[in-house]
C-alpha cells in the first residue's frame, strides 16, 4: 500500500466523500475540484469548523465544507463584505471621512464614519450607486496578516486615527488582518467574499448618530445602516416588511388611537391614557387570574430598598450603572430595577419545610433602570416599566416538572393573545459562572429535558446563559414575521443562598432552595407594544379599549342610543355612545380610524323595532340585531378566545 506523503491534504467533505490532493490546496480548489457551479458560488469555507476565506491554504488533512449564500454564515459574510463596500465608496467620494468600524447586524449591517458634516439623502444615493460600480468591477479582496505596529503606522499615514486607534488597543506583539480591494484596506478578522463581484443585492438604509465606543463623552459619528441578502425577493420582502412597520410603529398608533405618550420631562417613563390603560388593565386581570389558576401567590415588594441587600445580591457590583439610586438620613437606597431579591424576603419570613415547595410568588413589578437616553424607543424600551415577574422556590428534584409546566402555560397565554409560533433557546453556561459543573448539569438537563417532553424544536445558546445558571428563552414571531423576546425561565443555584434563604428538607437538614425566575409577557409595557404593533391597533374584542360605540342619526334617537350604550355596559362590555349633532357617515368614518370592533347604529327604524344596526371593524354591514341577540353574539365571540 502506498504512504501518504506530507503536504499532500486528504480533504473531508460534509458528505462523507474524500478527496485528495498532492499539494497543498486553497479553500477555492478544493471547491473548484468538486465542480465549476460550487467554485463559482463559493463565499468562504469551513476547515476543520473555522469559516476561513476561500484563499486559506489547506497544508493537511482537513474537514472542509464550502460556504455559498444559501448557508446562514454565508449571508452574514456577504453583509460583513457589504458594510466594507460601503466604506470604500464614502471614502472614493469622500475622502476626508474617516471610518471607524462596520459590523454586520440583524438583517443588514452599518458602518460609522466621522465626517465634517452630516450625510444627506442625496449623499445616501450616490454612495449606494458608487458601491454598485465598485461591485460591478469585480476587485479581488485580498486578505494579509501583519504585525500590531506595522498595521498602525499604516492607518497613521492614510489619516484613520480610529483605525490606528483600534489597533493600539491589541496587546503589543499581535498580529492583525488586513483586508484589501482595488487600494482600499480595512481591519477585520475576516472572512470575506473572493472578490466584490459576489455583493449584488444590497440597499442603503438610513444614517443615525452613534458615539464613537458607544461613550457619550466621545465624539458623536455617522452611522450609515444598509441591508444585504443573497437574493432580490428576499431583500424586496425586508424592505416590505419595514414599510408594514413604520405603518404598525405603536408610537404612531398610540396617538391615532389616543393610548399612551411619552415627554422629554419624564424621559423613558410612560403617561397612560384613559384608553391605554383599560388596554393595560385587561391584560393585567388576565394575567391575575393566569396566576390564581395556577398556583401562584401574587406579592408585592417597595419600590426602593436599602444599599446593602442589593450588595448581597450581587446587584451593587455588577448592576450599580444602571440603577437609579438616592440617599436618606447617610444611608444609600437603590430603586429596584428587579424583583426577585424583594422576593426572597418575602420567602425568608418563616420556617420552610420541603412541605412547602415548589412555592411560587407573582408580582406585576414596577422597575426602573438607568436606560441611555439614545436607547430608548416608545414604549418597546423604557426606564420605567412594570414585570410580570414570578419567581418559583423549589428542590433540584423540581426543576424539570415546573418548568415543563411553564412551558405550557406560557404557550397557552402566547395563544390566547393570537401569537401561535414560538422560537425556544436555551443558554447554558458561560465561562464565568458560579456553582459546581455538577449542579449546572443538573440544571441544564432539567431545562433541556423539559424541552425535549413538549416536542418543540429548540436551539442551544452555548456559553450564553447567565452566571448564575442556564436559561431557556421564548421568542414570539408576530404578523408580519418579527421575533420578539418576551418570556424567560433562568434557574439560579446563586443568590438563594447570597440571601439567607433556607427550607427544612425530609432528613431536617437545612438546603438552599433552587429559585426559577420567570416571566411570561416580560415588560408589561413592551407587550402592549408589541400588540399594537402585531394587530395594527385593531385589537381582537376582549383586548380592545373600546369595543363598541352607538350611534344616533338624529337628535329624536339620542336617548334610545345613551341606553342601548348603557345596557351594553351593564352586560359587561365597553361600550360608549356618540350623540353629537352630526352626520351619521362622518362618526362612522371617525370611529372606524379608532378601530373599535364594533360599530352600532340606531335611526327611527332600529329605535321603533328595538333594534341596532350592527357594522363590523372593517365595513361589513351585519344588517339588523335585537340587543339580545347581539349581546349573545359578543358573548359567543368572548368566549372563542379560551381565556380563563
Amino acid at each position: 500500500m502506498a504512504l501518504k506523503l506530507a503536504n499532500m491534504p486528504l480533504i473531508r467533505l460534509p458528505d462523507g466523500s474524500q478527496k485528495s490532493f498532492d499539494a497543498p490546496v486553497t479553500v477555492a480548489e478544493v471547491a473548484t475540484a468538486i465542480g465549476p457551479g460550487l467554485a463559482r458560488a463559493a463565499l468562504a469555507g469551513k476547515v476543520d469548523g473555522r469559516l476561513v476565506d476561500t484563499s486559506h491554504r489547506i497544508d493537511g488533512d482537513a474537514e472542509v465544507s464550502i460556504i455559498t449564500e444559501r448557508d446562514k454564515e454565508g449571508l452574514e459574510i456577504l453583509r460583513h463584505s457589504s458594510a466594507h463596500l460601503l466604506a470604500h465608496a464614502v471614502k472614493e467620494l469622500f475622502p476626508e471621512a474617516q471610518v471607524t468600524i462596520g459590523p454586520v447586524v440583524e438583517n443588514g449591517f452599518y458602518y460609522d464614519f466621522s465626517f465634517k458634516r452630516p450625510f444627506t439623502p442625496e449623499d445616501l444615493a450616490a454612495i449606494e450607486q458608487r458601491m454598485r460600480e465598485i461591485a460591478g468591477r469585480d476587485y479581488p479582496v485580498a486578505r494579509k496578516v501583519v504585525p500590531r505596529e506595522e498595521a498602525i503606522a499604516l492607518f497613521d499615514r492614510l489619516g484613520e486615527r480610529y483605525k490606528a486607534e483600534i489597533i493600539a488597543s491589541i496587546a503589543a506583539g499581535e498580529e492583525v488582518s488586513l483586508y484589501e480591494q482595488d487600494g482600499f484596506t480595512d481591519l477585520c478578522r475576516g472572512p470575506h467574499v473572493p472578490s466584490t463581484g459576489k455583493l449584488k443585492v444590497f440597499k442603503l438604509m438610513k444614517v443615525a448618530g452613534a458615539y464613537w465606543r458607544g461613550d457619550s463623552k466621545n465624539e458623536m459619528l455617522q452611522r450609515i445602516y444598509g441591508t444585504a441578502w443573497a437574493k432580490k425577493e428576499e431583500q424586496d420582502a425586508y424592505v416590505r416588511m419595514l414599510e408594514e412597520a413604520e405603518r404598525r410603529d405603536h408610537r404612531r398608533l398610540a396617538t391615532q388611537l389616543d393610548l399612551f405618550h411619552v415627554q422629554e420631562e419624564a424621559p423613558g417613563m410612560v403617561f397612560w391614557h384613559p384608553h391605554g390603560w383599560t388596554l393595560w388593565q385587561a391584560i393585567e386581570q388576565y394575567m391575575r387570574q393566569v396566576y390564581r389558576d395556577n398556583g401562584y401567590l401574587e406579592v408585592r415588594c417597595p419600590q426602593i430598598l436599602d444599599r446593602s441587600l442589593w450588595e448581597k445580591s450581587g446587584h451593587w457590583e455588577n448592576y450599580r450603572e444602571n440603577m437609579f439610586t438616592t440617599r436618606s438620613e447617610n444611608r444609600d437606597y437603590a430603586i429596584r430595577p428587579m424583583n426577585c431579591p424583594g422576593h426572597v424576603q418575602i420567602f425568608n419570613k418563616g420556617l420552610r419545610s420541603y412541605r412547602d415547595l415548589p412555592l411560587r410568588y407573582g408580582e406585576f413589578g414596577a422597575c426602573h433602570r438607568n436606560e441611555p437616553s439614545g436607547a430608548l424607543h416608545g414604549i418597546m424600551r423604557i426606564r420605567a416599566f412594570t414585570q410580570d415577574d414570578g419567581h418559583i422556590f423549589c428542590t433540584e428534584a423540581q426543576i424539570q416538572p415546573e418548568v415543563s409546566a411553564f412551558i405550557d402555560l406560557l404557550q397557552r397565554v402566547y395563544r390566547d393573545f393570537g401569537f401561535n409560533d414560538i422560537i425556544y433557546k436555551l443558554s447554558t453556561r458561560p465561562p464565568k459562572r458560579v456553582g459546581s459543573d455538577a449542579t449546572w448539569d443538573v440544571a441544564e438537563r432539567a431545562l433541556a429535558e423539559a424541552l425535549n417532553a413538549k416536542g418543540v424544536a429548540w436551539e442551544e445558546m452555548a456559553g450564553e446563559g447567565a452566571f448564575y445558571g442556564p436559561k431557556v428563552e421564548f421568542s414570539l414571531k408576530d404578523s408580519i414575521g418579527r421575533l420578539w423576546q418576551c418570556g424567560t425561565i433562568q434557574v439560579d443555584f446563586s443568590m438563594p443562598g447570597r440571601l439567607g434563604a433556607e427550607y427544612t428538607a425530609e432528613n431536617n437538614e437545612r438546603r438552599v432552595p433552587v429559585m426559577l425566575h420567570r416571566a411570561i409577557l416580560g415588560s408589561m409595557e413592551r407587550f402592549i407594544g408589541i400588540l399594537v404593533e402585531h394587530y395594527a391597533g385593531a385589537m381582537p374584542l376582549w383586548l380592545a379599549p373600546v369595543q363598541i360605540v352607538v350611534m344616533n342619526i338624529s337628535v329624536s334617537q339620542a336617548e334610545y342610543a345613551a341606553r342601548v350604550a348603557g345596557l351594553l355596559r351593564q352586560a359587561g362590555f365597553r361600550a360608549e355612545s356618540d350623540l353629537r349633532n352630526e352626520k351619521i357617515t362622518y362618526k362612522i368614518r371617525e370611529h372606524s380610524i379608532r378601530k373599535l370592533p364594533y360599530l352600532l347604529v340606531v335611526g327611527d327604524k332600529e329605535k321603533a323595532a328595538e333594534k341596532v344596526a350592527v357594522r363590523v371593524r372593517g365595513g361589513e354591514d351585519l344588517g339588523q340585531m335585537g340587543l339580545a341577540e347581539f349581546v349573545a353574539r359578543l358573548n359567543d365571540e368572548a368566549r372563542s378566545s379560551a381565556r380563563p
